[in-house]
């Protein structure tokens, strides 16, 4: 018997062997998507309580909320306080602790930032994550993804990286076609992170008037595992598959970063990312310690209202269940659009008739009592994905640790869903979807289930833009951006699709549109 055939033989066996699963341990953690129904319709409530004044209020101490903050203290803008709903500052990065270590609840990592993304690339610096040395930026690599990075479970094995290795020739030539493509968009078009720092063309506009998939189709790339690959990155940045985002979208992934590069080519180096074992939660403790007396946990925003002389805001205390009243010179809606329109007394006409849709994601970190048994290829990774699964696959929060001792991995796994199971995600418990996470790792992992301690469970009713056809080109998108005055919109949102680099972006340029 071969040596792989014979693995195989023995991982089956033994998983045959263990007893049945233990009665699922764990809970739902992180957020409470009963605050934000309150803005569902009904009277809202009288506040009678004394009037909390300040400077500036910030609603929403997600990234961008965060990011505006620490610019206007920066300038001297001592009165300032920032309301967010939950209990934890960060919002999708967030971090968790379970069987006492550190974890994530969204977002985990961080690409080392391009040259447009200068407020970043200064956060960065510091955070004494980077610093100059003989004209070049040296990284701390403490701080940079430990090796081995990646890995993809196919074909009865794990391959080393995410790109599934082409089926043939002909599948190769179109990996490389597409990469051409990629490099003539860099070079002829340009795409930038940020992407509002990029030029808009018409060449753009006709991208984003297109679905990638259509696109893909038209340029003859319909290799089975090249848009597998495709469809996991759409899902993995944008929520949504290549059918539902744009070929703007799906192009800017590559052309704003790294490229492309196809399986072969020794030429290609992969590209470094930032991580912790807490994800970007490492990131989003650090802007938010400064500003821990101006932060107001637990207040679900109910009412903005602009006055001559400024805002008033009514929101809820979820602790002391009672209403509050804030009045101040300047607000900043840190929030998704969608939910700002909500809050706002008077929305301009530009959030009124902007069209955007959200994808549900969920999060779950799973504690294991021992190592699990590995298939053959290449060793634990970070990252760790199957291909041919809808699922994004599970990363190692213990990846990072400098401790050898050896421990079982601590992970998580992250799941990006459908529009149409959002109320099926609020609404059934956490033990189904505890049990839909577990019957997927086990497809790799046999012996999953009998090694499980506990499962936390993170959901994300509305997490992250869809770049879906025509949003990033609208009218809508480029008012909001624009906007200033004593109302100010600070959130990824507003560049169409949701990661750390547009959202600190969004917060500190909306820190220097505000009127005061």
């Amino acid at each position: 018997m071969k040596r792989r055939s014979l693995l195989l033989s023995l991982g089956t066996a033994l998983a045959g062997c263990t007893p049945d699963a233990p009665a699922l341990q764990g809970g739902w953690v992180g957020t409470h998507p009963e605050r934000g129904h309150r803005l569902r319709g009904g009277e809202l409530p009288r506040a009678d309580g004394p009037l909390k004044k300040t400077g500036v209020l910030i609603v929403g101490s997600g990234i961008a909320g965060l990011a505006c903050a620490r610019a206007l203290a920066r300038r001297g803008i001592d009165e300032l306080a920032l309301l967010d709903l939950e209990d934890q500052a960060g919002g999708n990065s967030r971090g968790h602790v379970l069987a006492g270590s550190p974890c994530p609840l969204g977002a985990h990592y961080l690409p080392l930032p391009g040259p447009q993304a200068h407020e970043v690339n200064k956060l960065l610096h510091e955070l004494g994550l980077a610093r100059e040395q003989f004209g070049r930026t040296v990284w701390d690599e403490r701080h940079l993804c430990h090796s081995p990075q990646e890995r993809l479970f196919i074909d009865g094995a794990w391959a080393d990286g995410l790109l599934p290795p082409p089926d043939g020739a002909a599948a190769l030539a179109q990996y490389r076609r597409f990469g051409v493509l990629v490099t003539q968009a860099q070079r002829e078009l340009g795409f930038a992170m940020p992407s509002q720092r990029a030029r808009w063309t018409a060449a753009h506009a006709a991208l984003d008037a297109q679905t990638f998939a259509a696109w893909l189709d038209a340029n003859a790339l319909t290799d089975t595992r090249l848009r597998w690959y495709l469809d996991y990155c759409c899902r993995d940045d944008f929520g949504a598959a290549a059918a539902t985002v744009s070929a703007w979208a799906g192009v800017h992934y590559f052309a704003s970063r790294h490229g492309f590069h196809a399986s072969g080519d020794e030429t290609a180096e992969r590209e470094p990312v930032l991580t912790w074992a807490q994800g970007n939660g490492w990131l989003s403790a650090r802007l938010a310690a400064p500003l821990r007396d101006r932060i107001h946990l637990g207040r679900t925003v109910l009412r903005v209202s602009e006055g001559r002389d400024g805002v008033e805001l009514l929101a809820w205390n979820e602790a002391a269940g009672q209403p509050e009243r804030w009045a101040a010179r300047a607000v900043v809606m840190a929030t998704p659009l969608f939910v700002s329109a909500r809050l706002l007394a008077a929305p301009p006409d530009a959030l009124r008739s902007l069209k955007q849709a959200h994808a549900p994601w969920l999060t779950a970190n799973l504690s294991l009592r021992e190592r699990l048994l590995e298939r053959p290829g290449a060793p634990l990774s970070w990252d760790n994905v199957r291909y041919g699964s809808t699922a994004l696959g599970y990363v190692d929060a213990r990846h990072q640790a400098l401790d050898p001792t050896p421990r079982p991995p601590l992970l998580t796994a992250y799941l990006a869903l459908p529009q149409a199971e959002r109320a099926a995600l609020l609404g059934a418990p956490w033990t189904a979807w505890a049990r839909r996470i577990v019957d997927e790792l086990a497809l790799i992992h046999p012996d999953l289930p009998a090694k499980l301690e506990r499962i936390d469970l993170c959901r994300f009713g509305h997490a992250m833009s869809i770049p879906t056809p025509g949003l990033r080109g609208s009218a809508e998108l480029a008012a909001l951006n624009a906007q200033r005055g004593h109302v100010v919109f600070a959130h990824s949102d507003l560049a169409g699709y949701s990661v750390f680099e547009e959202a600190y972006t969004a917060g500190v340029e909306a820190a220097a549109r505000l009127s005061l």
